[in-house]
């Protein structure tokens, strides 16, 4: 499989085209990393590395992400907003929102949403990993620097990973990758537009819809604690609320595994 064509993706961009600077490598450590040396060299907000493969790709928690060209998308994208990073609580939760809007205009069924950062695919309720969300924060005295990754799986990975996992292909989506990237992006540019202004605020009720364990039983799990509820959903700032015996407890990202009970 050949390196995505930036011709074609201007096309399949349109007018949004001139937004974006998208740079395809054949491989790289990691398209985070390769996107931060570029923001530190003054690299334009909407800067896109997509990589074929990546030795040293990670998702939430240091985990390794797999990435591979016929089989998956993996990309970074540089962003900036004004302000603190304080401002940016829900932004994994709303990027979440603009994928699954990108999948579902591209033919996807039953796309859904696990707090903080994972999109799933639901087949006749079993739930398996569909893409995952990296966001890494930094300030200076004007902006705050966002990097946001994503990987997609396009097929499903193969070998033991340890959980459910599916491919788009799988969801009855159009697969072409210079049609997916152009979609994601898309809606990115859409989603991060809402959020600059309103915050998570505004596209909380849409997550909520794709929330996969919404008003559901689960169970989340820390490095000591553990807490059991059932699924009310996020509140505007992103954090994950959970009714539990003692009362409506709100959870916040960190090191913690949301499942279903």
């Amino acid at each position: 499989m050949t390196l995505l064509d930036p011709v074609r993706l201007k096309a399949a961009l349109g007018a949004l085209a001139v937004r974006f600077d998208v740079d395809a490598l054949d491989r790289c450590a990691s398209t985070n990393d390769e996107i931060a040396r570029r923001a530190a060299a003054n690299a334009p907000s909407g800067t896109v590395v997509v990589a074929d493969r990546q030795s040293a790709g990670r998702g939430r928690r240091g985990r390794h992400w797999l990435s591979a060209p016929e089989s998956s998308l993996t990309f970074s994208m540089l962003w900036r907003f004004g302000g603190s990073p304080s401002a940016l609580s829900g932004l994994s939760l709303a990027v979440g929102v603009a994928l699954a809007r990108a999948l579902n205009r591209l033919g996807a069924r039953d796309v859904h949403l696990k707090w903080p950062n994972d999109v799933l695919w639901l087949n006749d309720g079993q739930a398996a990993k569909l893409a995952g969300i990296l966001i890494e924060l930094s300030s200076d005295r004007r902006a705050t620097q966002v990097i946001i990754g994503i990987g997609l799986n396009l097929a499903p990975p193969a070998g033991d990973l340890g959980q459910p996992v599916a491919g788009l292909e799988q969801t009855g989506a159009v697969v072409e990758r210079h049609q997916v990237l152009a979609a994601i992006l898309a809606a990115l540019h859409e989603v991060l537009a809402i959020f600059a202004v309103d915050g998570f605020a505004t596209l909380k009720n849409e997550w909520q819809t794709l929330n996969a364990w919404q008003d559901r039983p689960v169970v989340v799990l820390g490095d000591a604690t553990e807490i059991s509820g059932i699924c009310r959903g996020a509140d505007d700032d992103g954090a994950l609320l959970v009714e539990t015996d003692a009362g409506l407890r709100r959870v916040l990202a960190g090191d913690l595994s949301l499942r279903g009970a």
